[in-house]
């Protein structure tokens, strides 16, 4: 009979490691993890216009941030793998969580008067850079911990698990944002909280997963941190040949999306010409229904078909050509909605599909390393993307989603050339 483990994480002695509860309890926190996310989207971009921000300086904002987490991640994938993955999962969540207070703090700083102009732009980047810094850890920790825990012929059914878990959270994100009809920093401070409360969870009920074996995936039983003794993992470089087809296509997907989803709140404002609070909660209506049928995705498509990773990638790119040609041309809400629904379910599909195949590519002693250089391949796109999205903005409001359309269009014409060259670690015969 197994018990649950112990308050420090492990099971007492004589039980095994529980991959199925493990999974549970990992899956539960990922929906925390993925309010966190997406809380901030709907409602930075109608504060920054009240605080005095252009729309280049809000767009910074978010791309100084990803940059950041793009420069961490790989090393906190690493780190997972020297010293364990709940440990560097809890830095996340906690640091995640301190540094949301530090951010709004000074946005509130700006709303009221004690911060202005060149000062309060300068601050603001400094904090969520700082943030950026901390929560980067919880991605890849995450992502290496569910390759742990599942075999290479389940991994991408794994990682779609995550992947669901993450955007039921990011439905619940934007739903918060809808409180921005009493304060537009109230969502952000009860994220905080909500943060908080999470890393408690996955301190109390969490275990650290068993280290895999030289030569393959881990036994099972009992496997107590202390019996293995640190080591310096893998490092893995961008330019690998077995995962650079996925650093390719998850640059390039991410920088489209990136460039779309962080002008979508200046896009519904605009065209629809609403105040700041309403604005938050047409997004955050539009990012709901994006999450919901990226969960559709995940949760049913990549769950009950068999398909390989690069083929989700290649189905994917379609639906994302058609989302981003509807934001250029139409002008309504709900034209609008229907577009970001269409994108999240796109996404939906490439999301799992990218981290499973990079995963796949490489041996079990190598999860933490992948789960870093491919989880940073968002925020590097999440960086590029902004940038160029509030830039073009300025010049016309159509001209970010005309520009990923055509992104797109190239990068799944020539999906099928940098298909040839994916591969799948084995594992040689004992």
């Amino acid at each position: 009979m197994q018990r649950l483990p112990h308050a420090d994480g492990w099971p007492h002695s004589l039980t095994t490691f529980s991959p199925d509860y493990a999974r549970r309890t990992l899956l539960i926190s990922l929906i925390s993890v993925g309010m966190g996310f997406t809380v901030l989207f709907p409602v930075l971009a109608p504060l920054g216009r009240e605080i005095g921000l252009t729309e280049v300086q809000i767009t910074f904002i978010i791309g100084a941030s990803a940059l950041m987490v793009f420069l961490a991640s790989p090393i906190w994938g690493r780190a997972s793998d020297r010293f364990g993955r709940k440990r560097v999962l809890l830095f996340g969540l906690f640091g995640f969580a301190a540094g949301t207070v530090l951010f709004n703090s000074v946005l509130y700083a700006g709303m009221t008067g004690v911060l202005t102009g060149t000062v309060l732009f300068a601050a603001l980047v400094i904090a969520r850079m700082l943030h950026a810094a901390v929560m980067a850890a919880s991605m890849p920790a995450a992502n290496a911990y569910m390759a742990d825990i599942t075999t290479p012929e389940n991994r991408t059914k794994g990682m779609g698990a995550a992947g669901a878990a993450n955007n039921l959270g990011a439905i619940l994100g934007p739903a918060i944002a809808g409180l921005a009809v009493i304060s537009l920093l109230a969502p952000l401070w009860v994220m905080a909280v909500v943060a908080l409360l999470n890393g408690l969870f996955v301190w109390r009920f969490l275990p650290e997963p068993p280290k895999p074996h030289p030569a393959g995936p881990h036994p099972a039983g009992p496997h107590p941190p202390e019996h293995s003794a640190p080591r310096k993992p893998p490092r893995l470089r961008y330019t690998d040949r077995r995962i650079l087809p996925f650093v390719v296509v998850g640059v390039v997907m991410f920088s489209g999306m990136a460039l779309v989803q962080q002008t979508m709140g200046f896009r519904f404002q605009d065209v629809l010409e609403l105040s700041a609070a309403d604005t938050a909660k047409a997004v955050g209506l539009a990012m709901m229904g994006s999450a919901v049928f990226s969960l559709l995705a995940q949760g049913f498509v990549v769950q009950r078909l068999t398909l390989p990773p690069f083929t989700l990638l290649k189905l994917a790119m379609p639906l994302l050509i058609l989302a981003f040609t509807l934001m250029a041309l139409v002008e309504s809400q709900l034209w609008l909605t229907v577009a970001m629904m269409i994108q999240g379910f796109g996404m939906g599909l490439a999301g799992p599909g990218f981290m499973a195949g990079a995963s796949l590519a490489v041996s079990p002693q190598e999860q933490g390393s992948v789960a870093g250089v491919a989880g940073s391949c968002g925020p590097l796109g999440f960086a590029i993307g902004p940038l160029l999205g509030g830039a073009l903005y300025q010049f016309g409001p159509a001209l970010p989603y005309v520009v990923a359309a055509g992104v797109y269009v190239l990068l799944f014409a020539s999906m099928f050339w940098i298909g040839r060259r994916v591969t799948v670690h084995r594992e040689p015969a004992a």
